[in-house]
This record gives C-alpha cells, sequence and structure tokens, in this order.
C-alpha cells in the first residue's frame, strides 16, 4: 500500500472496514488507517474504531442482489427482476398513479420504436444518435409501388424517451385554448445506448422506466404548473420519508436548439418558480438539456453520492418542431404551446435502488415484499397445511374460486415451514426485514377453518412507533365496529400485538397498505 502523501511503501496500516456496493454494481471497497513510519501508531484512535463499527453496520437486510433482480450477459445494461423487485416497482408505479387525478394527468401508451424521420424532426437525431439504439425495417416489399411504401425502408430507433410520442398525441386531434393544460403520463421501457464501461448495477442502464410526464399549456399557465409538481415532488419524496434533496438548476448548454432568447425566456420563468417555492437552489450552468433549461431534484446516497431524480424541464423548441398549435379566442389566430417535460422519480429503477440504501432492509410495510410471514411451530405436517392455506387466504383476501375480481387486494405473505426452532425462525423473520409475524401450531388446528385466530406480532420497521400507533388506531376502530373489545396487549410492547381474526387481519393488511406505512 503506498499513502497519498508520499511514494514509498506505507508499513503500518490496518484495516478499520470493508464495503461492498451491490446495487451500484459489483465492487468491494476496504479502508484503512495508516501513517508514515516516523508518526506510527500500533492500533487506531477510539475515534477510529467506533467510526468503523458504526459504517461496517449492515446497509439492508437483503444483501444479495438477487434478491431484486438478476444480470446476464445477454442482456447487459437490462435487468432480469425477480418477484420482489417487481414489487417495488409496481407498488411506486401504482402509488404514482393513485396521485395522478389530483394532479390532472392521464396515463397514456406509446410505441417503442419509431422512424429515424421522426427522430430528426424532434432533432434526437442529430444530438442524440450516438445514445440511441438504431434497428433497420423490412423495406419496401417487392412489386409494390414506392410512393404507397415510402419510407418503409429507412432506419429505425428505439426511444430513449417519450417526449416525441407525446407530441404525436398532442397533434392528433384539433386542441383549444380551453383544453389546456393537457397533461400525459407515461411508464413505457426507455432504451439508451450506454457505454458498457458506464453500466452500473441499477443506477446505470440501457433499458430502464421512467414516470414519464408532459405537459401543454400556453405561457401565462407556466408558472403555476411549474409550482405544482414541485409540490408533487414534495409530497413524493416526504411520503417515501428521503429526507432532504437539493434543487439544481441547469442552464444553457454549448450544444442546443432553438434561439437565445427563447432560451432566456425558459430560463426566467423556471427561477421565477424556484425563488416563489421559497427553497434555496444552485445553478449549474451549461447542464441544460439541448432543447432547454431544467430543475433537476438531488439525492445524496449512504455514500455520499448525488443522484439526479426527478426533473422539471422547459421547452419551446419541440412544440414548434412538430408544428403543435392550439386555437385561442380568435379563431383566425393559432398559438404554439410550451411543453414541461417532468418526472418524479425519474428512473424507477434508479430510484429503487436509492431506497434499498436508505431503508437498510427495515421497508415500510406498503413497499415491502416481506410484508408478514407465518411461522410454524413443530413438524406436523397438519400444521404445516395449515399455515399456508392461511397464507394464501392472507395474500389474496379477494380470491373467490370461480369469481373474477375487477380490482382484486394483494399482500406479501410468506410461510416459514423450516425445521428451525420458533425462536430461530423470529430471528429470521427480523434480519430478512419481514414487518410482521403470526406464530401457527397445534391450536389452530383445533380452531374450525372459518374462524383462525392470528397473533399478530411486529417484526421490523423504519417507522416502528408510527406502525405501532397506526395499528392501535386499526384495533380501536375494530372494538367500535364490532362492539366486542379485540383482543390486544399494549401496542408498545415487542411482544404479541394483537390475536385478530384471518378476516381482521386482511383488514389491517388493508389498512396499513392503503396509508402508506
Amino acid at each position: 500500500m503506498r499513502t497519498r502523501w508520499q511514494s514509498r511503501p506505507c508499513k503500518w496500516h490496518r484495516a478499520s472496514r470493508s464495503s461492498a456496493h451491490l446495487f451500484h454494481g459489483s465492487s468491494l471497497r476496504f479502508y484503512c488507517v495508516s501513517c508514515a513510519p516516523s508518526n506510527r501508531i500500533e492500533r487506531p484512535t477510539q475515534e477510529a474504531d467506533k467510526a468503523g463499527r458504526e459504517a461496517s453496520k449492515p446497509r439492508y437486510a437483503i444483501t444479495s442482489p438477487h434478491e431484486f433482480y438478476s444480470e446476464h450477459k445477454s442482456s447487459p445494461g437490462s435487468p432480469l427482476f425477480q418477484p420482489a423487485g417487481t414489487h417495488v416497482l409496481q407498488k411506486l408505479q401504482a402509488f404514482l398513479r393513485a396521485q395522478y387525478p389530483s394532479y390532472g394527468f392521464e396515463e397514456v401508451l406509446t410505441p417503442n420504436i419509431f422512424k429515424k424521420s421522426l427522430w430528426e424532426t424532434s432533432g434526437h437525431w442529430e444530438i442524440y444518435k450516438d445514445d440511441m439504439f438504431a434497428v433497420t425495417g423490412r423495406g419496401p416489399p417487392r412489386g409494390h409501388d414506392p410512393e404507397i411504401e415510402l419510407g418503409e425502408g429507412e432506419e429505425y430507433g428505439l426511444k430513449p424517451m417519450n417526449c416525441p410520442g407525446h407530441c404525436l398525441l398532442f397533434k392528433s386531434q384539433k386542441r383549444s385554448y380551453k383544453d389546456l393544460p393537457i397533461r400525459y403520463a407515461d411508464f413505457s421501457p426507455l432504451h439508451r445506448n450506454e457505454l458498457s464501461g458506464a453500466l452500473s448495477g441499477l443506477t446505470r442502464l440501457r433499458r430502464f422506466h421512467q414516470d414519464d410526464g408532459h405537459i401543454f399549456c400556453n405561457q401565462s399557465q407556466l408558472t403555476g404548473e411549474i409550482a405544482r409538481t414541485l409540490d408533487f415532488v414534495q409530497l413524493v419524496y416526504r411520503t417515501l420519508d428521503l429526507g432532504d434533496y437539493k434543487l439544481r438548476l441547469g442552464t444553457r448548454p454549448t450544444q442546443f436548439i432553438g434561439t437565445v432568447h427563447d432560451w432566456d425566456t425558459a430560463e426566467g420563468h423556471l427561477t421565477t418558480a424556484l425563488e416563489d417555492s421559497g427553497r434555496s437552489y444552485y445553478i449549474n450552468r451549461g447542464d441544460g438539456a439541448f432543447y432547454g433549461p431544467k430543475i433537476d431534484i438531488v439525492l445524496t446516497d449512504a455514500d455520499g453520492k448525488d443522484h439526479q431524480t426527478a426533473t422539471i424541464q422547459l421547452d419551446f423548441q419541440l412544440p414548434k418542431r412538430f408544428g403543435l398549435e392550439f386555437d385561442t379566442p380568435d379563431s383566425a389566430v393559432k398559438q404554439t404551446p410550451v411543453l414541461i417535460h417532468r418526472a418524479v422519480l425519474g428512473s424507477l429503477e434508479r430510484f429503487m435502488a436509492l431506497l434499498i440504501e436508505s431503508y437498510c432492509g427495515k421497508w415500510p410495510f406498503w413497499l415491502n415484499p416481506r410484508q408478514l410471514i407465518l411461522l410454524t411451530v413443530g413438524q406436523d405436517q397438519g400444521v404445516r397445511r395449515r399455515a399456508e392455506e392461511m397464507a394464501g387466504q392472507l395474500a389474496s383476501p379477494d380470491a373467490r374460486p370461480g369469481a373474477l375480481a375487477l380490482k382484486a387486494r394483494a399482500f406479501m405473505v410468506s410461510c416459514d415451514n423450516s425445521d428451525e426452532s420458533i425462536g430461530k425462525k423470529i430471528f429470521n423473520a427480523r434480519k430478512r426485514g419481514f414487518n410482521l409475524y403470526a406464530v401457527v401450531g397445534e391450536r389452530n388446528l383445533k380452531q374450525p377453518p372459518n374462524n383462525q385466530a392470528l397473533d399478530i406480532s411486529l417484526a421490523s420497521h423504519p417507522k416502528e412507533q408510527d406502525l405501532r400507533e397506526a395499528i392501535r388506531v386499526f384495533l380501536h376502530s375494530q372494538t367500535l365496529k364490532t362492539g366486542s373489545e379485540v383482543q390486544a396487549n399494549h401496542v408498545t410492547t415487542k411482544a404479541v400485538i394483537a390475536s385478530l381474526t384471518i378476516q381482521q387481519c386482511q383488514d389491517l393488511l388493508t389498512y396499513l397498505d392503503s396509508r402508506y406505512l
């Protein structure tokens, strides 16, 4: 080992800790305490020892990336998501979808592939083509009129972003000033041809999903729409308990489309919105997109590295390039709308990587791929079968034989039928990050199948007191509903929280899930 202040080897060093980054790529780091021979120390100081112990605490209970996703050489930069990872991504999408009506967004679907001519119109082919995947079409069929098949032989491109498709949707109908603002949301997968050396875990991919949104409005509506988007971001990040975030204003880059006047106007609108928000921000000059300036929301991970997540980008150019227009009160005059690009979470895969490190294995109930686990006592096969039946009832409360449910509840419920002792099973449930657990034993065999009781206990949660309080409120509501007090221990203990029927347990899971706890 060589020190940073001299070129000769340093004999006196000691490894204080190591860490593995499983979701930012496969890397391993060693941290050492070292000094020059003249000032050598036999052991690190007490402060260094304490810092090493704190830093070496496990960041997450799920220590293998394969719990969430797999990678394969056949699809570099395009992960294959396991059920746990799929659950987290789908819950994030469902959470955003639940907020869309309040913010006026309508979800749309657009193609994954467009002709080169479309990307030339949008300006992406000129500036962004090296980061796009090009695809060749079949070409015009033999014997056909070349005029009919015009353009069929041209190159195609997988979309790296959704904005051109949303411009086509806007243009597909006649628009009036009364229709504005029009807000589209899209979760379609995006593809970007990143360099292989730049790929890193879930934070830098070639295929990813983005909570993409586009707002078409007139200039008088700009400030209000940007303010609403900043409020949307604040709501989501507060719900996810991600702490403070930074706002960064990116201005005109070296390569850009449009006029300097348009850029100055756009930057003025974003600056006004930031000033009105009352939040501090900083300017990153030259960091705007090639079509307009932007506001980036920046989160800091456990290593102190910044990650851009949400973004709000102002665009005067794309609507002009696509010839977008809307009727004004004077029917003889048409105007071009302004386009706001927005993403609240950004890349869902990157955001999930940040959540994995932020939660350290203790996931909030509504996002957790491990919400409840049933632990069997003993090796009786009847107990194991009963536990599996109960797990199925709790995981799919609305499932009925021969019946179809338009919108069915679903929870992540597991069953531990191993031969481990019950103490070991409880330890494992907490270590693996389950929120709740219940013990199933011989007494459940003696109870009628339609009148089972479960003793629900708390395993782990990032905000245990909030979860306990929510359960206390739920138990109180059940008492008022049924007229008889629910059998429950004091909610502040670490023992059994409540003894609930299967129906009450299903209601509890629904209650916790709906409150984003």
